[in-house]
Formats: structure tokens, sequence, C-alpha cells
């Protein structure tokens, strides 16, 4: 619902507009469908984690204990993330004006570096053990690696079904995924053990692994980070959002001073300063201007500052 009207200013009039609906809102809500998903992968893996860590030391399985102390920041990030989305469905107050809605992108990029100091930590410790090749026991290696690929696929689908493709439950489903592959490689890697005896399989699956999620990783810290620093919407041309404007508005004679941002996915804030044709009614082009932003660019909340030509 929009509830704007003109405010006479010294150097013109502003207009506020909080519009909610519109056909172009893709922003993932916020349900307990999510929440309840990321709290369940989380109980999962948080209940494996410990018996796949002490299994590996235990085996002296470098791929395990990589899996295994990835799982360990997943049932962190996995908490964090349902936090988030707890934290999200608060209302805006006197302090959060904004509400809490950028809250899910901050641990998203959270997330995404703490994966990357994970594969970092995986990487070194492959070069030292693939310089000085240690023993694997093949067989619990095996077994533990089984089990964890089960926990990690049963993970995976409770959040791929409570998904909503936001980058918080993404980069939750990328951990997941970074685990369920550090599984695939660790009874891989028990099998070459177990009929070859070729130790350094361990380590460099590892780090095979550990290079296969830096890619996801990376994009999902720049995307968040693009939203955390206000940028502009990469679906979204500010030129082109000018020229519609004056196109289909005809009582808009300029308009500058044009800012687009992101304040979570899919909820799009605009400010900008609109020069009206003299003797036309501020109100009815503001209306206008709100309803095209709206309904064509996605804008739901924009902020219009007015003058009149001369």
């Amino acid at each position: 619902m929009s509830h704007s009207e003109p405010h006479d200013h010294a150097n013109g009039e502003h207009s506020h507009d909080h519009g909610s609906g519109h056909g172009h809102d893709h922003a993932p809500e916020v349900t307990e469908r999510n929440a309840r998903a990321v709290a369940w992968a989380g109980l999962l893996i948080a209940g494996f984690m410990f018996a796949e860590l002490i299994g590996g030391w235990m085996a002296g399985s470098l791929a395990l204990m990589a899996d295994a102390v990835h799982m360990v920041t997943d049932a962190a990030s996995l908490g964090l993330a349902w936090w988030a989305f707890q934290q999200a469905k608060k209302p805006a107050d006197d302090r959060l004006t904004y509400g809490r809605d950028r809250l899910p992108v901050l641990i998203a990029f959270a997330n995404a570096i703490f994966l990357l100091v994970v594969t970092v930590w995986i990487c070194v410790e492959a070069a030292g053990r693939l310089a000085e090749p240690e023993t694997v026991l093949a067989g619990p290696m095996f077994i533990i690696a089984v089990l964890g690929l089960l926990v990690n696929i049963g993970a995976f689908f409770i959040l791929q079904r409570g998904g909503d493709g936001s980058l918080n439950m993404r980069s939750a489903i990328l951990h997941v995924l970074g685990d369920l592959l550090g599984s695939v490689a660790a009874i891989v890697a028990a099998i070459v053990i177990y009929f070859s005896g070729w130790y350094p399989i361990d380590p460099i699956l590892s780090v095979f692994v550990a290079l296969l999620i830096v890619r996801s990783a990376v994009s999902v810290m720049r995307q968040s980070a693009h939203i955390l620093l206000e940028g502009a919407p990469a679906e979204l041309d500010r030129d082109a959002v000018k020229t519609d404007l004056l196109t289909e508005i005809p009582a808009l004679a300029d308009l500058y001073h044009i800012h687009l941002w992101s304040l979570a996915e899919g909820k799009i804030n605009a400010t900008m300063h609109a020069v009206i044709t003299s003797g036309e009614q501020p109100e009815t082009v503001l209306e206008q201007m709100r309803t095209r932003l709206r309904d064509k660019h996605g804008i739901g909340h924009v902020t219009i500052e007015i003058s009149f030509s001369a």
C-alpha cells in the first residue's frame, strides 16, 4: 500500500513511497518452512560431525578430517542462518527503521568467508601430507565416509525442499554440498588406498574438493558484498530507468540525482530529483512515477524530490 504525499520544503517537494506489492518483486520471503529446513539440516550435521572428526583422526585421513571441520563450520553457519531468518521476521523499529532484512545477506557474506578459510586450511594441510605421506586406514575411512555421505544427502534435500533461492539459503546449501563432495572424495580415496596403497590420493582429493567450492563461495561473497555496499541491482540500468520515465510520463521535464540500491535481495530502493513541467499537478505526476517504478522496474520504496521547470 502506498501512503505518500508531497511535503513542502524550501527547495522543492519530497515524496516517499513505501509500496510493497508489484509484479517484479522477487524478494525471498522469510517463512517457517525456511527456518525449519535450516534447523533440521543443522541438527543433522551437528549430530554426525564429532563422529567424523574422531573417526578421521583415528583413521589418519585428511579427507575425513577436512570434511569434519567443514561440517563444524556448516553446523555453525546453519545455526546463524536460522537466527537470521528469525531476526528478519521482526518489524522495523526506531533504531532499525528499515528492519532486519539485510541480516540474512550479512550472514551469507560471513558464511562465504568461513568457507574460504576452511579451504585454505585444507590446501595447506594437503601440501604437508603430499611432502610426507601418512598411513591411512582405508576400512574405517570408507565406513565413516559412507555414513557422512548419507547424512549430507539428507541435509542437502532438506535445504533444497525448504529453499527459496536467496543468498542465505544458497550459502547454506553450498556448505552442505561441499560436505557431500568431501564425503564422496573420502570414499574414492579409501577405495584407492585399499586396493593400491597409494596414500597421496587422500590429500589430492581433499584439494580437489576445496577448489570446487571456492568458486561458488566467491560468487556468494561478491553478491552479498554488493548488496551490503548498496550497489545498484544488476538487473537495473539507471539510464534505462530515467529514459523510461521521461518517455512514459510527458509531464516530466528532467530527472537527475538518481540513486538505486538494494536493501536486501529483491527489495530495491531509489531516490531521485524530478523536474516537472510548470502547471502540472505534482501529486498526479508523483503517483504516475511511483506506479511506473513499482510495476515496470520493481522498485518498491522511492523518495522523490520535485521542482518545477522555468
